[in-house]
């Protein structure tokens, strides 16, 4: 896109903005006339404030066309099948169909890991919060203060009831990624001034926000290990242990994986850490509310938690962290000193509860969304890997059964969810999606780049259902088998050819 003419780019926003004011008066000005007009007497009081979106009132394609002549001299023309104006890639016909498919109805939704819908039960409690329900709940003065107070400590209680810790252990911030830069950078902030403790050990396969927090600190100082993880996704506890060293400071390793969805061991993990005086994080956004966690038993000194993966609202996460034996961090945010000084910043009550109220529901509903949700997963992870040339990646017998990931060999990932455009799905990280690298979770498992690169992942979430996954599985089939027609890999594979032992030419 970079190399097109900035005249092309300016012809399109002309494009656009011809189109818009083209438009408003048509449809504006009868839209007001209609809420102008008042009712007749015996006439129905129902009243029509928006006009129905039609069809061929829908501008999306103006914005994405541009001229031939322009397109060719940039080296992106399409030829187009019936001599209009060529499209800039095969995306835009991707997108103009997505807006006006089946008279708007949306893909089935498969990207549970990516963020999950909001329970209507938690947006029921989180209403009053936006209107009635409006103090600051840091103000102490006055009633309006003081009910918000009330609201957010018992959504602290309900938090800190799923994962087995005290209501002051747990500190409020914008989501997960917060929570994992706050723990990691704060304890080793702290406790590397002295100069003793300036070690820490990761897996290679955590969340960028992990990974990246640790880049950070290792260009003010400190050491990082970043641990090697089998085959199946799971850390080598005998390399922990070998890695652990008197100046470690912290050990942070992932609950539950994000792209693979494979669950560490985390109480050995755990006992290794506290027997060596180590404290140990983890990111457990994927895992809350999901899988069974008890900070006590598995000895979890840190803990970061996301609100939007168990349908609760985004911009809203928390941090546990243990009082006995007591955590000590530098902050990341310095202010008022809300939040046991660890967190600054005014609380969003509406989040709060919403956040408080998926929690409880997560607990009530752990036991019967678990036997649900591997039932699906069966379903759905038995049909794909009936077909030919596909296999699951990560470990089968230790992973959570909402998030299936599985290769398909001699299919490109990218031009299969192409091909899915009717279900929202992913190839790896929400926040690495953008990226044709292939996923680093896959390369550290050992996994080919074909193999990375043919891989989808399909999660599963409360509100999925079996007529859901039987469409998926009939569509799934249907378009591996016809991308796979496409492809002179298959065809020699077909015939029996090992593509390892062929010695490709340059040309």
């Amino acid at each position: 896109m970079a190399n097109i003419a900035p005249s092309v780019l300016r012809q399109a926003s002309r494009l656009a903005s011809k189109s818009v004011l083209s438009a408003a008066p048509r449809r504006g000005v009868p839209a007001l006339a209609r809420v102008a007009r008042p009712t007749a007497p015996g006439a129905s009081s129902t009243r029509a404030y928006v006009t129905e979106s039609r069809r061929d009132n829908a501008q999306v394609e103006t914005a994405i066309r541009l001229d031939k002549k322009e397109l060719q001299k940039s080296g992106l023309a399409l030829s187009g099948q019936d001599g209009q104006n060529a499209h800039v890639s095969p995306m835009a016909d991707v997108l103009r169909q997505a807006a006006v498919m089946d008279e708007g109805q949306r893909p089935i939704y498969l990207d549970m890991q990516a963020t999950t819908p909001l329970d209507p039960r938690v947006l029921d409690a989180m209403m009053p919060f936006y209107t009635g329900f409006y103090g600051n709940p840091h103000s102490r003065t006055h009633a309006y203060g003081w009910e918000s107070e009330k609201a957010v400590e018992e959504a602290r209680a309900h938090i800190a009831t799923l994962i087995g810790a005290d209501p002051k252990e747990i500190i409020f911030t914008s989501g997960a990624t917060e929570s994992n830069n706050m723990s990691i950078k704060g304890v080793a902030r702290f406790f590397g001034r002295s100069g003793k403790k300036k070690h820490i050990i990761t897996s290679q396969t955590e969340h960028k926000c992990v990974l990246d927090s640790c880049r950070h600190l290792q260009d003010e100082g400190f050491e990082v290990t970043y641990l090697p993880v089998n085959n199946n996704g799971l850390v080598d506890l005998e390399k922990l242990k070998a890695a652990i060293r008197p100046e470690t400071a912290i050990v942070s390793i992932m609950a539950v994986n994000n792209e693979i969805g494979v669950i560490q061991p985390m109480e050995e993990i755990g006992k290794l850490c506290r027997e060596n005086k180590v404290f140990f994080h983890t990111d457990a956004a994927q895992a809350v509310g999901k899988i069974p966690i008890d900070v006590n038993a598995m000895n979890i000194d840190l803990m970061s938690i996301s609100s939007h993966k168990i349908y609760g609202p985004k911009g809203i996460g928390a941090c546990y962290v243990r009082r006995r034996p007591r955590v000590r961090l530098d902050p990341i945010i310095s202010g008022g000193g809300q939040e046991r000084g660890l967190r600054s910043g005014t609380l969003a009550p509406s989040l709060v509860v919403g956040f408080g109220e998926a929690c409880r529901i997560a607990k009530e509903e752990l036991s019967y969304d678990s036997k649900r949700i591997k039932f699906l997963s069966d379903r759905l992870l038995n049909g794909l890997l009936s077909m030919e040339h596909t296999s699951q990646n990560g470990d089968p017998d230790h992973f959570y059964p909402g998030c299936v990931n599985v290769s398909f060999a001699y299919v490109e990932g990218e031009s299969l969810l192409m091909a899915l455009k009717d279900i929202a799905l992913s190839s790896g990280s929400a926040c690495t999606s953008a990226s044709l690298e292939p996923s680093y979770v896959l390369r550290a498992l050992g996994n080919s780049d074909e193999s990375a690169h043919s891989s989808i992942r399909f999660g599963i979430g409360r509100f999925t259902t079996e007529q859901e996954i039987d469409y998926v599985l009939k569509a799934v089939r249907e378009r591996v088998e016809f991308l796979r027609e496409l492809s002179p890999l298959w065809e020699l594979v077909q015939e029996g050819v090992d593509l390892n032992t062929i010695e490709w030419s340059q040309h």
